[in-house]
């Protein structure tokens, strides 16, 4: 599910309780705040004979000004890709409009899958204006060597005027 709404403590507390309440469990979840609003992805699971329920208790939440998106699995086991492995990439420039769209086309190129991303526009050191830094961790699917992506990256890491580094995930 995807939950959004205005900032305020409790939220994560209002959600887990009405999972917790129905029978849910909570597998796993990425959750922020960002620009005053609070943003987040999770997964959970719960008996067929209990889902109705929860997502009707889930979508009381609206009231609050949480609101609440279901998105439903088939019951099919989702797991990691294979066959491929995961990479750390990481940049750092002069904020400008496109430096994204730059780089997700060579990863899009590539059939590289983003699988976690954080950005920030931050004050440069010494008064030298706004840096744009990502952070993004991206499988890279077998047939594709993390050398060849580096190679695409840095053709346009220069045009771009930003310093960027991939190599792969430790762990």
């Amino acid at each position: 599910m995807t939950v959004i709404g205005a900032d305020r403590p409790g939220l994560v507390q209002m959600v887990a309780a009405r999972v917790a309440d129905h029978g849910g469990n909570w597998l796993e979840s990425r959750m922020c705040r960002l620009g005053g609003q609070f943003a987040g992805i999770l997964r959970v699971e719960v008996a067929a004979n209990r889902r109705d329920e929860l997502v009707n208790a889930l979508r009381l939440l609206e009231v609050d000004g949480l609101r609440v998106i279901i998105h439903a699995e088939s019951g099919i086991a989702v797991g990691a890709p294979t066959g491929g492995s995961l990479a750390l990439l990481e940049l750092v420039g002069q904020d400008r409009p496109g430096i994204l769209r730059s780089v997700s086309g060579v990863l899009a190129a590539h059939a590289v899958n983003v699988e976690e991303l954080s950005s920030e526009r931050v004050s440069a050191p010494m008064g030298g204006g706004t840096l744009f830094q990502a952070r993004a961790t991206v499988f890279v699917p077998a047939g594709v060597t993390i050398a060849a992506l580096r190679a695409e990256l840095e053709k346009i890491a220069v045009d771009l005027m930003v310093d960027l580094t991939i190599a792969p995930a430790k762990g």
